[in-house]
């Protein structure tokens, strides 16, 4: 009875949003690395997926967000993981507030200018 009621919950579970679903607006948008990406990636990711992160947390190695090509490379699971109402990464206890996670998913779908 409790495996049919894990198994019930996991099937209701919502599949995360992902970044061909969310289009980047009409106007484009005024975000870049440099004014949003390179903050958003160093304060919520870099801890554990860098090169010189000291310990990963169990972050495979080949997910390393260093620079602007890693972060092009990865985008798709980067949105999966941490935009819009995408919530595993990162994992607490400070999390990025909504308002940062839309810029993330914004940005990303504008192909991280």
């Amino acid at each position: 009875m409790k495996r049919l009621a894990l198994a019930l919950l996991a099937s209701c579970a919502t599949a995360p949003l992902e970044i061909q679903d969310y289009p980047c607006p009409p106007q484009g948008t005024t975000l870049t690395y440099a004014s949003f990406g390179q903050r958003f990636i160093d304060t919520n990711c870099s801890t554990c997926h860098s090169a010189s992160a000291g310990s990963r947390h169990g972050a495979p190695e080949n997910f390393q967000f260093d620079t602007i090509e890693d972060v092009h490379h990865r985008a798709d699971r980067i949105f999966v993981r941490a935009a819009a109402t995408n919530t595993s990464m990162p994992p607490g206890p400070v999390d990025p507030p909504p308002d940062e996670r839309d810029k993330l998913a914004e940005w990303l779908a504008c192909g991280a200018p």
